[in-house]
C-alpha cells in the first residue's frame, strides 16, 4: 500500500493534470460509470465532519473530511482519502486528504474555466482568500494566459502573506492587486470565483457589474450559504452544476429555486458540457456552481496514485 503526503502528492501531478483528472470524473458522471451514496455529514456549531465515499470500475475511494471554516491557521477543510482496487477490496493507498481536496477544488474551478470561459481572458478575480482562494487562482493562471488578479476578502488579516504566497507561486509576471470592495475587483475582472463560506451574497446586487462575466461559486455548500445575489440570476440562461446534489445542498441552487428566481430546467449538469452533449454561449454571463462530491476524489486520488507508481514516489507501507 501506497502512502502519498502531501509533499508526495505535488511531485506527482501538476495542477492541470488535476484539472484533467476532474474531467475524467465529469465523463463518469454523465456515462453513469460510477456508485456514489450521498455523502454523510454530522454537523456540529459551524463544522461539518464528512463521509464520503464512491466506486468507479477501478477503485473504491472514501473520503474522510472535517470543514472548519473559522480555522485561521490550520486549513479550513482537512482530511483523509484510502484507495481500495475495486476488484478486489485490497487497499492500495492512502493520500493526504487536505491537499488533494485543496488541488481537486482548485480543479474543479479550472474544469469550468476551460470549458466556459473564452479563450482570450486576462484578468480574474478571487473573493475570498483562504486555501480554496489560492488553489483557485493556481489552476485558473495554468488553464488561462491570466496577467492580472485581483482579490478581495472581507478580512484584511490574511491577504498580505496570501499575496507573497500567490506571487512566489505563479512569479513577477503575474499582477495581483488587493481591492477595498468586492465590486472594485469583480468590476476589473472577466472571470470571478467566490470562495468563501458566506451566508450572505459576497458579490454586488448590480447587473451591470455582473454582465458578460463567468461566475464562478465554490464556496457555499450548505442550503444556509449563498454568495451569489439576485441579479445574478436576471442574467443567466442557465446554471452550471459538478453534481445534482448541489440542487439541494447549496444556497446557491437551492434559495433561487425556491424564491422562483430560478427554473428547474436551467439547471444543467456539466458533466454535459464537458461531454458536448451541451452547448454554450461564452459571450453570455455564464453561471457555475460546485459543491464537490466523492466521485472527484476517487477518480483525482487514483490518477496521483497512478502517477506516483510512475514516477516512483511515496512510502510504502505494509499492514
Amino acid at each position: 500500500m501506497l502512502y502519498l503526503n502531501e509533499q508526495a502528492i505535488k511531485q506527482a501531478v501538476s495542477m492541470k493534470e488535476v484539472t484533467d483528472s476532474v474531467d475524467l470524473a465529469y465523463q463518469a458522471y454523465e456515462a453513469k460509470q460510477f456508485h456514489m451514496p450521498e455523502r454523510m455529514r454530522v454537523s456540529h456549531r459551524a463544522n461539518d465532519f464528512l463521509l464520503m465515499p464512491c466506486i468507479t470500475r477501478e477503485v473504491i475511494g472514501t473520503k474522510l473530511v472535517a470543514v472548519h471554516p473559522k480555522n485561521i491557521i490550520q486549513p479550513a477543510i482537512q482530511g483523509l482519502v484510502t484507495l481500495n482496487d475495486a476488484r478486489t477490496g485490497a487497499p492500495i493507498a492512502i493520500l493526504n486528504g487536505t491537499i488533494l481536496t485543496a488541488l481537486r477544488t482548485g480543479a474543479i474551478g479550472g474544469s469550468a474555466i476551460r470549458h466556459l470561459s473564452r479563450p482570450d481572458v486576462t484578468s480574474l478575480a478571487i473573493i475570498g482568500t483562504g486555501t480554496q482562494g489560492f488553489y483557485q487562482a493556481l489552476a485558473a493562471c495554468a488553464e488561462r494566459n491570466i496577467n492580472h488578479i485581483h482579490l478581495f476578502n472581507r478580512s484584511k488579516a490574511r491577504m498580505i502573506d496570501f499575496v507573497d504566497q500567490l506571487q512566489k507561486e505563479l512569479g513577477e509576471h503575474i499582477r495581483i492587486s488587493i481591492h477595498h470592495s468586492a465590486a472594485d475587483a469583480v468590476e476589473k475582472s472577466e472571470v470571478v470565483i467566490t470562495a468563501t463560506s458566506s451566508s450572505l451574497p459576497v458579490l454586488p446586487d448590480e447587473e451591470e457589474l455582473l454582465k458578460g462575466k463567468l461566475l464562478i461559486g465554490i464556496g457555499s455548500f450548505r442550503p444556509d450559504m449563498r454568495e451569489f445575489p439576485q441579479a445574478v440570476y436576471r442574467l443567466i440562461d442557465n446554471v452550471y452544476i459538478d453534481s445534482t446534489d448541489a440542487i439541494q445542498e447549496s444556497g446557491d441552487i437551492a434559495q433561487p429555486l425556491e424564491q422562483k428566481w430560478l427554473h428547474p430546467s436551467q439547471v444543467i449538469p456539466f458533466s454535459k458540457v464537458v461531454t458536448g452533449v451541451q452547448s454554450i454561449e461564452r459571450d453570455r454571463t455564464v453561471l457555475f456552481k460546485s459543491t464537490g462530491m466523492g466521485l472527484f476524489d476517487a477518480v483525482s486520488a487514483h490518477y496521483i496514485y497512478q502517477k506516483a507508481q510512475q514516477k516512483k514516489i511515496g512510502t510504502s507501507l505494509t499492514l
